[in-house]
């Protein structure tokens, strides 16, 4: 049975019609999905377009040709596009996509191809558009929209194999084999870079879960060492961890596996075995960027161990490197309050808030250094600014409460 096909000229008169629904409805959903999509930690981009006659109708044309029994359904009018970094983060869009609308379909473009074969990889959603919108702005020539989901590698091949394939006529036949060849190993690069950046995101995430379960015990165990000395009359003696065996280190390993190898043993608490690491990173590594945060580590390490020189010197070694390093000025401090040298504490302290003075715990600490001095007044003005940044520090409270107590006595 032969279609009753519409003319051109009526084709695009009823077209047109709707444009200006057409483009109002795409402005609106191309909000709500970004909208939804913004909520994600690395907000991915997204953008739309509504289809201009011209491509609509070369679109007709060809998948009437494809099946001359049926009326064209063109799925993509209305299309958007979800461009995101990391593999990921495509179940999480997904996922934000179906809660919002109503999903008529899904199709997962890539899962056809063989190993042999090249083409771009992307998840199309169909889904209904809202029924408010079409009361709001009318018959918009469709009821559905398509929306595409990419990490960004995606989407570039996408854009490249569009421009040489997607309008391509008979001479695409004629391309060689190894060209061809080619291709498929250009596109296999672009999938495997993205399985490796996911894969890096994996690692450098669990590290950093890692680093900041360490800082928080570095930190716990700066509160024993420096609040004890004020609040606690009798501190408990120091307890030292089992000896640990120094690791044989591979003199070829190359830097990450080294640096990896460190983190897990300081994560661990097998300080000795981390500290030969960072040594090892240290003779084999000469920017001055990463040793700075090198010997910030192993400082922190050797100061686990009690062995305050040696973190002192690590973290002057770290400020040598870089002399912003706020950090490793304010640790030098608190290795220097442990064993008591409070005037030397207090100017690591001042020079850890001249590069950064907004560090509530450093007033707070040299503070501390002030009572010992008994520079009484200077330490309630440090407890003061401290309380004034971080409102909610017992400690500080603590720290004012002895402090006020103090001068009261005097006065």
């Amino acid at each position: 049975m032969e279609l009753d096909l519409i003319s051109f000229d009526q084709l695009k008169e009823n077209y047109e019609k709707a444009k200006t629904a057409r483009e109002s409805i795409t402005k609106e959903l191309i909000e709500a999905v970004e909208k939804l999509v913004h909520t994600l930690h690395d907000r991915p981009t997204v953008i739309g377009r509504a289809k201009e006659f011209d491509s609509y109708y070369k679109k007709y044309l060809k998948l009437l040709n494809e099946n001359p029994d049926e009326e064209p359904f063109i799925t993509d009018i209305i299309a958007i596009r979800v461009i995101y970094l990391f593999e990921e983060d495509q179940k999480a869009v997904e996922e934000l996509i179906r809660a919002y609308f109503t999903v008529i379909e899904l199709e997962r473009k890539g899962d056809r191809y063989s190993f042999k074969e090249f083409g771009y990889e992307s998840i199309h959603l169909l889904i209904e558009i809202p029924a408010e919108l079409i009361a709001k702005y009318g018959d918009c020539g469709t009821d559905a929209v398509e929306i595409q989901l990419r990490t960004i590698l995606q989407d570039a091949w996408a854009e490249v194999e569009h421009e040489l394939f997607y309008k391509k006529d008979e001479n695409f036949t004629l391309l060689s084999e190894p060209l061809k060849r080619r291709l498929a190993a250009a596109n296999a690069s672009l999938s495997l870079a993205d399985s490796i950046f996911q894969e890096i995101r994996n690692i450098t995430r669990r590290l950093n879960g890692s680093l900041g379960t360490r800082i928080n015990s570095f930190h716990r165990l700066i509160e024993e060492s420096t609040d004890g000395l004020l609040f606690d009359k009798e501190r408990e003696e120091e307890k030292t961890s089992p000896e640990e065996s120094i690791p044989i280190i591979d003199e070829y390993a190359p830097l990450d596996d080294l640096l990896i190898s460190a983190l897990r043993a300081h994560n661990k608490k097998h300080f000795t075995e981390a500290i030969a690491y960072y040594t090892r990173i240290l003779e084999i590594n000469s920017d001055p960027k990463i040793c700075t945060i090198i010997y910030k580590h192993r400082g922190m390490a050797y100061f686990t161990q009690s062995r305050h020189a040696e973190a002192i010197e690590d973290f002057s070694k770290s400020l040598e490197t870089d002399e912003k390093s706020y950090k490793s000025a304010y640790y030098r401090g608190i290795a220097k309050s442990v064993i008591k040298e409070y005037q030397g504490a207090i100017e690591d302290f001042s020079l850890s808030l001249a590069i950064k003075p907004d560090q509530p715990y450093t007033l707070y600490r040299r503070g501390q250094a002030y009572y010992h001095l008994e520079d009484y007044p200077a330490a309630l003005a440090d407890c003061e600014a401290s309380l004034a940044l971080e409102p909610e520090s017992t400690g500080a409270e603590r720290f004012r409460s002895l402090l006020l107590d103090k001068l009261k006595m005097l006065g």
